[in-house]
């Protein structure tokens, strides 16, 4: 079966545009699951930056009324630090929970280092009041909000999470159940940026702020694979829906560009078991099989007819041919029955010799047809005046014209032609013994030749009884006669016209045939003209 398939031109096709369509397919499926893909962790990467931006902006919310930024006036930290470390911390210092402290202003709580080391110290702005001692009140760095802590602590607990860090990586704070293995993230992000990162099997947007602190949101991302799988489970099923309504359609387009092509085998194969009348019949003639099956029905139409013709040529000679036969045995039979005196031994000897010539001119000449259909005859090509050859040949028809009174005019002049002259004298021949059998008692025959450019023509005209039209288009066809009965009477097989015809054909040249009932027939042979002749 799989043998079957392979040699069979539509389950070829249909194989190679099944392995187009899915690559096509696949590509394309390909690029929008990358799409997808892309798009929905775009949409998690903004849900993520709004997250960490919200958690951003409540870690450091703007200084209370009447607070101020910047150190105390009075105060420079670069010429006595301690001083700095010493003054005690403003009514809105907190801790890492955002309880009082009683750590030094500008370190971190929670912050490794020894107390009072100035290394320590984080980059944030510093806050503090008017007034109080010393004219700046007290001062430190931002604290974080009441609203930040309750937001983390708020967070939903379907897997997202957040988390917050000083500069120094100290954990201000996190979500509760946030994931393991989350430490923090230093060097991620740059100060003011958002960087994205997948972590396992989170999604997470880590933010780190102008002051150096860094914020962390996160998410799982199972659901965003199972969207996914869903997804891909779509374009499957996508997929494969227009790959087989493509192989369905595809199935029946071939199925119509091939029906001809099995039309066509299907005559052929008719035609070969013997229905030589068969034809393909094609439902669009105009496409490329169309004009092919035109061709084709033409050419069984000439295989017909070459059929036909033959089984005619075969019937007529084995007619000719049995007629004389059974002249030879009939002759032979009746000398045999009985004693017979030497006379009429000699007279059915001389019956049996003129018999059996007749038979081998019918011989030669299916053997001369024979040899020109399949160009085993070499024709000698030279040329040559017509003149001289058509005076030999009314030569030898002269006596035949005498016995019906018969007139020959010539009008050929100096015509050269290009050919084998012996066979062109065989056509003359032939021409002119028509011409004379076939005209009236008294007649005329006129012979003209002319040249015209490549070609030369010459015509044997009769003033005969002519020809009916219906057998005009048949002259020249193996054994026809127009009248069988005077034909065999005379002695001919039908042969004559076939011969000439078939030789001028050899020749390159063209015979044409006119006539008028009751006025006589003109037959014109054309012929290759030698390059350079004059015209006539």
């Amino acid at each position: 079966m799989i043998a079957v398939f392979a040699k069979s031109v539509r389950w070829r096709l249909q194989a190679w545009l099944a392995l187009l369509l899915a690559a096509v397919l696949a590509g394309f499926g390909g690029t929008v699951y990358q799409l997808q893909r892309v798009r929905q962790l775009g949409a998690i990467d903004d849900e993520l930056d709004r997250r960490a931006g919200v958690v951003a902006e409540a870690l450091h919310p703007p200084p209370p009324k009447g607070m101020r930024f910047g150190p105390r006036p009075d105060h420079d930290d670069s010429r006595d630090p301690s001083a700095r470390r010493d003054e005690p911390r403003g009514e809105g210092g907190m801790g890492p929970r955002g309880g009082g402290g009683g750590e030094p202003p500008g370190q971190i709580p929670g912050a490794p280092g020894e107390k009072g080391d100035p290394t320590k110290r984080d980059d944030r702005p510093e806050w503090h009041f008017p007034g109080g001692p010393g004219g700046g009140g007290p001062r430190g760095p931002f604290p974080p909000s009441a609203q930040l802590l309750a937001m983390l602590q708020e967070v939903p607990t379907n897997g997202n999470y957040a988390a917050v860090w000083y500069a120094n990586g100290t954990l201000l704070d996190a979500t509760p159940g946030i994931t393991p293995g989350l430490g923090w993230p230093r060097g991620v992000a740059p100060r003011g940026q958002t960087t994205h990162r997948t972590r396992a099997d989170y999604r997470e947007a880590v933010h780190a702020t102008e002051f150096g602190d860094v914020v962390v949101a996160g998410c799982p991302l199972a659901p965003h694979y199972s969207s996914m799988r869903r997804f891909v489970w779509l374009l499957f099923l996508a997929g494969g829906g227009v790959l087989m309504a493509g192989l369905a359609g595809s199935w029946w387009m071939s199925g119509r560009a091939i029906r001809p092509i099995e039309q066509i085998s299907a005559a052929a194969g008719r035609i070969s078991a013997g229905n030589l009348a068969e034809r393909i019949t094609t439902e669009e003639p105009e496409n490329e099989l169309g004009r092919l099956a035109a061709v084709l029905n033409s050419t069984f139409a000439r295989l017909e007819a070459a059929f036909i013709q033959q089984r005619e040529f075969v019937s007529d000679a084995s007619h000719e041919l049995r007629t004389p036969l059974a002249v030879l045995i009939s002759e032979a039979q009746s000398t045999l029955a009985r004693e017979r005196t030497a006379a009429e031994y000699r007279e059915t000897v001389e019956a049996c010799l003129q018999t059996a010539q007749q038979m081998r001119r019918l011989a030669d000449s299916l053997l001369l047809l024979a040899r020109l259909d399949s160009g085993e005859t070499p024709l000698a090509r030279k040329e040559f005046e017509l003149g001289p050859l058509v005076d030999e040949c009314v030569e030898f028809i002269r006596p035949l014209g005498r016995a019906k009174s018969l007139t020959i005019i010539q009008e050929v002049g100096d015509v050269r032609a290009f050919g084998d002259p012996d066979r062109i004298r065989q056509v003359i021949v032939n021409l002119l013994s028509n011409a004379t059998q076939y005209n009236r008692q008294n007649g005329e025959i006129r012979v003209t030749a002319r040249g015209e450019g490549t070609r030369v023509s010459l015509t044997v005209a009769d003033t005969g009884e002519g020809i009916p039209a219906e057998s005009l288009a048949r002259l020249g066809e193996r054994f026809y006669r127009v009248d069988k009965s005077r034909s065999r009477n005379q002695g001919g097989a039908g042969l004559g016209l076939a011969i000439s015809k078939a030789i001028v054909d050899a020749h390159g040249g063209t015979l044409r045939i006119t006539s008028t009932p009751g006025a006589g027939s003109a037959f014109t042979i054309e012929l290759p003209r030698p390059e350079g002749s004059a015209r006539l």
